[in-house]
């Protein structure tokens, strides 16, 4: 199966979810990713699964399913090391 993109969940905080994305580092608010995730705890937000296929992401404690490619467009690049502060 050829993978739509390589992602890899490098954290979570309070307000923003970081990623890699075929190599490069990004940051999403909670807010702008969905208002369920921006309501949801912490808890919630931590259980994410990456689809197999590298199309989305899953948050089965919190009922979401986000497409990569939207969430590109509105995604901060950022430094890696940012992601493991």
């Amino acid at each position: 199966m050829n993978k739509f993109h390589e992602i890899k969940i490098l954290s979570t905080d309070e307000t923003h979810l970081y990623l890699q994305v075929d190599g490069n580092a990004y940051r999403l608010r909670w807010r702008d990713a969905s208002p369920r995730l921006a309501k949801a705890t912490m808890t919630e937000r931590s259980a994410i699964e990456i689809a197999p296929s590298g199309y989305g992401l899953h948050w089965a404690l919190g009922d979401e399913d986000l497409a990569i490619v939207p969430l590109l467009q509105i995604m901060e690049r950022i430094e890696p090391a940012l992601a493991m502060e």
